[in-house]
């Protein structure tokens, strides 16, 4: 099993290290897609407003996008697609939610790599089994559920 973890933090804040996000998006992946190899960059606000507007039609930042590769092979090691991750409202979501901020970037790095491993949460029954795993991966990891 190989993740390979191409990472940056270009927001100007603190955040958990290449390390810590590879442990968590192993864990997520790891049944789904064992090999594999993604990118993730922690962004600033205007950055993030920035893709969300290019890709989502959405004038505002949000807290975690993900990008998938439409292309790529499911067996083979290759490059499932970007997260990015808006370090400014991971850290006042984490706040305004009474939560370690290291707890809330692991469930945002696992939320965008189970979307890169092709999990959606359009509708109600998509959704629920996306946070029973989101659930399960975090508390695998010693973190508490995210939804309570």
């Amino acid at each position: 099993m190989t993740i390979t973890l191409d990472f940056a933090n270009a927001s100007g804040h603190p955040a958990p290290p290449a390390t810590a996000f590879h442990r968590w998006i192993d864990r997520a992946l790891a049944p789904l897609q064992p090999d594999a190899a993604l990118a993730l960059r922690i962004l600033d606000a205007p950055a993030m407003t920035a893709l969300n507007r290019r890709f989502r039609q959405q004038d505002k930042p949000t807290n975690v996008l993900a990008f998938p590769v439409e292309s790529a092979p499911p067996a083979a090691l290759d490059h499932l697609g970007d997260i990015a991750i808006c370090a400014a409202l991971a850290e006042s979501e984490a706040q305004a939610q009474s939560k370690p901020l290291e707890a809330h970037y692991a469930h945002l790095s696992i939320h965008g790599a189970l979307h890169l491993a092709g999990l959606d949460h359009a509708d109600e029954p998509t959704a629920a089994h996306m946070e029973v795993l989101e659930t399960q991966i975090l508390q695998s990891l010693g973190f508490a559920c995210p939804y309570s």
